[in-house]
């Protein structure tokens, strides 16, 4: 008599993958934290995922958060962490008792940021800072030159009327009033560009300089004044709609400052003090 038995069940691997078709997003969420990277930087993959795909837009909502942490396969606290690291970015933000949103996106919230790392450089770097913010400025100055318009173009006069009695006078120069009109007529420039990206750039350098700048108008009145009428002459390129004039009056004026603020320590003086 014949044995008849059933085929042996072959044994399963217990170190093959599970199939595609069966891996659950905390499956894949633990697949992608073993390959580097921990749960809160599948929150923020995440999260960015459903922004950039259309899921998520500008002032929108984001889904409550247990249904979140199930979707990234992640415990709350990550998401949490996840959520309060975009927040420190400008991608989100809490609102009390209401829950957590997507901000407005623009450039001056993503970049902001940008100045938390200016703040950290070194003494000795700051002449760094200056030669971008020379290289974005000159640009911006040319492009707002084209596009400026004649409201911006007379509030960009009127700052300069109204410091001008402040630096020519032969008395003590109020320094922190005409740097307060030295950042509004950059920061006009730099919206008229046109290019919000460009701008905010601008203004998170422009911002973060004013110590070694104001440390400069201080230690040499007569530069002041010379930085005042190199104003007028950008402003004059910029009513002649004459983008390659701006943009060399603008670099001259920005490399002028730079090289006084690099070469400080060599005549015995830090701006940094």
């Amino acid at each position: 008599m014949t044995d008849r038995r059933d085929p042996p069940t072959p044994r399963s691997n217990p170190d093959a993958p599970e199939p595609a078709s069966t891996q659950t997003p905390r499956t894949m969420s633990r697949s992608s934290t073993a390959g580097g990277g921990s749960q809160t930087d599948v929150v923020l993959r995440g999260i960015k995922r459903m922004i950039t795909g259309g899921q998520l837009g500008p002032g929108a909502r984001l889904p409550i958060e247990k249904d979140l942490a199930i979707e990234f396969g992640v415990s709350r606290g990550s998401l949490r962490e996840g959520v309060r690291a975009l927040c420190i970015m400008g991608v989100l933000e809490t609102r009390q008792g209401d829950g957590t949103y997507v901000t407005s996106l623009d450039s001056d919230l993503l970049l902001a940021p940008m100045s938390f790392m200016v703040d950290l450089q070194a003494p000795g770097e700051q002449h760094h800072l200056h030669a971008v913010r020379r290289v974005l400025e000159s640009e911006a100055a040319a492009r707002a030159a084209l596009t400026i318009s004649e409201e911006d173009l007379d509030e960009a006069a009127r700052i300069l009327d109204r410091v001008e009695p402040l630096v020519l006078t032969e008395g003590t120069i109020d320094h922190e009033a005409v740097m307060d009109a030295d950042l509004a007529f950059h920061r006009i420039i730099g919206h008229a560009s046109g290019n919000s990206a460009l701008a905010a750039l601008i203004d998170a350098l422009g911002s973060r300089t004013v110590r070694a700048r104001m440390w400069l108008a201080m230690q040499r009145e007569a530069q002041v004044r010379t930085a005042y009428r190199e104003h007028v002459t950008i402003l004059r390129a910029l009513q002649a709609r004459d983008p390659d004039r701006a943009r060399l009056l603008m670099g001259a004026h920005l490399l002028a400052i730079e090289d006084s603020v690099h070469h400080a320590p060599e005549i015995g003086l830090d701006p940094d003090q």
